[in-house]
């Protein structure tokens, strides 16, 4: 399931982070990729243990707490530290797959003594934009799934997920520069289509209580959600 997430970010958010990050020293993206994703990735990132990079992720952590949508959908059990990125003067990423697991950073189990490795299982993937589509041309994000290919650019502050099992691309950015953030979530439910239905239940059980509010019809569909949800998650 592909999900458009609007509004994550308010435009004034949006500015603040723009204004850090276009003083910002990047560098070459392909230092955070394999070999295979180092021959079709042309970017720029924010170094991963920059302090403005540790810093804008918590603001994005604090912004999608406060997104049901993106809770709803993503059904989050962990979430990866966001990272930043910026393509501009032609630069693009290829066709690829996001890797299967991460490691996450640790933290020291005592003062002096390194943390034990910690690791994310990459369910789902996230770009939040932080420009507009007028900004930049080209650029799209492209993910390929059994329906086709489906394009990407939206406005500054919204999001977009899809599953990590996708293979996507970023066209070439050919005039101005396209910055986002970008994230993966290990998910309550590993399985994309059980999130998928999850997703639809919710959405359906909350546009039902708007327009009937809380009858027993509600109540009932709202105990199956929570009793699929209790028999799929992993916590």
């Amino acid at each position: 399931m592909m999900l458009h997430v609007p509004g994550v970010l308010t435009r004034e958010q949006v500015a603040e982070m723009r204004a850090a990050l276009d003083a910002a020293d990047w560098i070459d993206g392909r230092a955070t990729v394999g070999n295979l994703g180092a021959q079709v990735k042309r970017n720029r990132q924010l170094p991963e243990a920059s302090p403005l990079a540790q810093e804008l992720g918590r603001k994005v952590l604090q912004a999608l707490q406060a997104s049901p949508t993106f809770f709803a959908a993503a059904l989050p059990a962990r979430i990866c530290p966001p990272l930043f990125n910026c393509y501009a003067g032609g630069e693009t990423y290829g066709m690829h797959v996001d890797g299967s697991v991460r490691r996450l950073p640790s933290e020291p189990a005592a003062p002096g003594s390194p943390g034990a490795p910690q690791w994310l299982r990459t369910d789902v993937s996230s770009t939040l934009f932080l420009c507009d589509p007028e900004d930049y041309d080209g650029g799209e994000l492209i993910v390929s799934d059994t329906y086709g290919e489906h394009e990407v650019k939206l406005p500054a502050g919204d999001l977009i997920l899809y599953p990590s099992s996708s293979l996507h691309r970023v066209e070439p950015v050919t005039r101005g520069a396209r910055v986002c953030s970008f994230f993966w979530t290990q998910s309550m439910v590993r399985d994309a289509s059980r999130r998928a239905m999850l997703y639809e239940l919710d959405t359906t059980i909350q546009s039902l209580r708007r327009s009937l509010g809380d009858t027993q019809e509600v109540l009932s569909l709202t105990c199956h959600y929570h009793n699929l949800l209790r028999q799929w998650a992993e916590v």
